[in-house]
């Protein structure tokens, strides 16, 4: 396959292509973008720059690449995470590496075992109306600042900002009577793993780690950015222009979630067995890191608690 280096662990990349003529999932390359990149190591930053100021410049260039890492082993806590993926894929600078969340929780140890928890009568409460463990219920309490909604399951938020049903506990892709914890600060976790990765390879990436959330008004769930390093959540395009001269004013897209859903779609739900995905030649994008609402804009929050 041209334009994907394959060494001998990765035998089947997974590739997807965009055309110009479906605009709408266009991406491709700013014309020159990246012609200059600086890597701060105590910061963990990149910066892109432009020859050109615009935000909304024609995006022309190189496909984007999805590569899915293959061949990884079942992670356990204390493995090396960023090595491993390292030893399964030639990473290039630029490269957008996205982890499942699932997976560094488990290499850092963020599990539990459902033996080790007590329910508290507020999780037998709760448990009674959903007909769940109340022991999971009690992890899921423990791990959320805020309950949102309790039946017909429970929803609440992470002191990180994110919301999610049953707090991003999991019991999948893990021996039975054992939890997964989301990482307590995603954030600090997406560094960690871009800080590693050049300490490893002297590669620049940027870094997404997902979880899979469902979403109001529609059915299924999806990937989601929980913790992202090196590019801002949110490509701001207001004050651009549209191809007819009108002046955008609304317009925020969440490009971290936008690639994390891509990479849940390759890594898959079941046991596909990858739980990192590299897109390439992904374009820099100025923007900012406002992905969650406050709660004084979040108009479903309030709702929730009236």
């Amino acid at each position: 396959m041209p334009g994907i280096q394959k060494n001998r662990l990765l035998s089947k990349p997974l590739r997807y292509t965009h055309y110009p003529s479906f605009a709408a999932l266009h991406f491709g390359t700013l014309p020159g973008a990246c012609a200059a990149t600086l890597w701060c190591p105590d910061k963990c930053e990149t910066f892109f720059l432009h020859p050109s100021d615009s935000r909304n410049d024609t995006m022309t260039g190189k496909p984007i690449e999805v590569i899915g890492v293959q061949g990884l082993p079942i992670i356990h806590k204390g493995d090396d995470l960023c090595s491993l993926i390292c030893e399964h894929v030639e990473l290039q600078d630029n490269d957008v590496v996205c982890i499942a969340s699932s997976v560094y929780s488990k290499a850092k140890g963020h599990i539990c075992s459902l033996k080790e928890i007590s329910p508290t009568a507020d999780a037998e409460r709760i448990a009674g109306k959903t007909g769940e463990d109340p022991r999971f219920i009690q992890a899921v309490l423990d791990s959320s600042s805020e309950v949102l909604l309790e039946y017909p399951f429970v929803l609440s938020a992470l002191s990180c900002g994110h919301i999610g049903v049953r707090a991003g506990v999991d019991q999948s892709n893990i021996e039975d009577e054992m939890l997964i914890f989301l990482p307590p600060d995603p954030m600090a976790a997406a560094d960690e793993v871009r800080r590693e990765i050049y300490e490893i390879t002297g590669i620049m990436v940027r870094v997404i780690v997902t979880d899979t959330c469902g979403r109001s008004f529609r059915r299924g769930q999806t990937g989601h950015a929980i913790g992202w390093s090196g590019m801002t959540a949110i490509r701001d395009f207001r004050g651009d222009t549209d191809l007819f001269g009108h002046v955008l004013k609304i317009t925020e897209e969440a490009v971290v979630d936008e690639i994390a859903g891509f990479a849940n779609f390759v890594m898959g739900e079941s046991n596909n067995g990858v739980p990192a995905v590299i897109f390439r030649n992904c374009p820099g994008w100025k923007g900012h890191d406002s992905l969650y609402f406050n709660p004084e804009e979040d108009i479903f929050r309030m709702m929730l608690k009236k």
